[in-house]
């Protein structure tokens, strides 16, 4: 079986079916052709009364006659080797780059008197060739539609799938919703019964069961567990792992981190080479500074332990399992278990001062006026 390098639609059943047709009609050389409204630009086939192919006429030698056959030649060819050889050493070359046209060896057979069938096929989409980036553009669309009608074939729910973007390693478990403008690249694999909401973006990730990423995430090179919550406006990159039930709300960035079982990150939050127990909350703003100008350094947190809000954690460093950093804490050694850690500065609070300003404010421009 012979077939060109710039057709990519040619799917797997119809070669089956070439080389089927081929064997049962006991043919030297079956051709899959196509039926086009439009066959400008193809070679043609030319019939023998009884149906068996006489030749194969490019577009430039057809005659006004000939220029009204509407099967055209697919250039996918299933051949009896044994009989092609010999007629292979009789091909010219068909111009000055001294190039040889296997097409001749249709009509060259055809004189010897093989016999010559054509199959046609049944979508002539497939036979599609990539000349130019428009045509690359609609072989494209083609294939990420058929990837589509299979994965809701086999039980995936798409809204406007005409806008959804997927790869064809990407697989998707039954009972999964994708909602318009979503993008599923490279081998992603994402389990049964989740949700993938507008203008997410995964790539090279594994997604588990019952796993809700809300809007406009940006999940690469990842694993969710069953039941994660992302989003939405997540990132998730290089190695991110949620483990089961784990959440990441709005704004969130989790980079070469693993998040157990349970740990909550809801809001503006940067997570970088960090390892965060069960249980643990991270509070709104909180950022494990991991990269010192050279090396990337460790944040490691234990279970059950609170990260207040607006919290700096800089790498390496340790929070022990069930201790707590207040609010606003920059911390730059471990934090034992149970313990607290508390490092903001203490306001200092003066009583009317910023009503005793504004009088003050007031009488400057009083004055200023005058």
């Amino acid at each position: 079986i012979v077939v060109p390098g710039d057709a990519p639609l040619v799917q797997a059943q119809t070669l089956a079916g070439l080389w089927r047709a081929h064997r049962v009609g006991n043919a030297t050389v079956t051709i899959l052709t196509a039926l086009l409204e439009n066959p400008t630009g193809y070679g043609r086939i030319v019939r023998k009364h009884d149906g068996t192919v006489a030749a194969i006429v490019e577009e430039k030698a057809l005659s006004e006659e000939q220029r009204a056959i509407r099967e055209i030649n697919s250039s996918v060819y299933c051949f009896t080797l044994g009989k092609l050889w010999p007629v292979m050493s009789e091909l010219k070359p068909a111009n000055v780059h001294k190039e040889l046209y296997l097409t001749d060896a249709i009509e060259l057979l055809d004189r010897r008197g093989e016999k010559v069938l054509a199959e046609i096929v049944p979508d002539a989409n497939e036979v599609l060739g990539c000349n130019t980036r428009a045509e690359l553009a609609d072989v494209d669309r083609i294939l990420r539609a058929r990837k589509r009608a299979a994965l809701m074939e086999a039980g995936v729910t798409m809204y406007l799938p005409e806008t959804v973007l997927v790869d064809a390693d990407v697989e998707i478990g039954a009972d999964t919703v994708i909602e318009p403008g979503v993008q599923l690249l490279c081998a992603t694999r994402i389990g049964t019964g989740c949700l993938i909401q507008t203008g997410s973006v995964i790539a090279s990730s594994v997604i588990e069961d019952g796993v809700t990423v809300k809007p406009h995430c940006v999940v690469s090179n990842s694993q969710l567990a069953a039941g994660v919550v992302v989003g939405p406006f997540a990132h998730l990159r290089d190695g991110a792992e949620l483990r089961h039930g784990a959440r990441v709300g709005n704004f969130v960035e989790v980079k070469k981190s693993v998040l157990e079982e349970g740990v909550k990150s809801m809001h503006l939050t940067y997570l970088g080479d960090a390892t965060i127990g069960k249980s643990t909350n991270i509070g709104a703003g909180t950022i494990t500074c991991n990269y010192d100008g050279v090396r990337k350094h460790k944040t490691r947190i234990g279970k059950r332990a609170f990260i207040g809000s607006n919290s700096t954690l800089i790498a390496p460093v340790a929070v022990g399992d069930g201790a707590i950093v207040a609010a606003a804490t920059l911390i730059s050694e471990d934090v034992p278990e149970d313990a607290l850690a508390i490092g903001r500065v203490r306001p200092t609070i003066k009583p009317e001062w910023a009503r005793r300003r504004k009088a003050r404010s007031n009488e400057s421009s009083e004055e200023s006026k005058t």
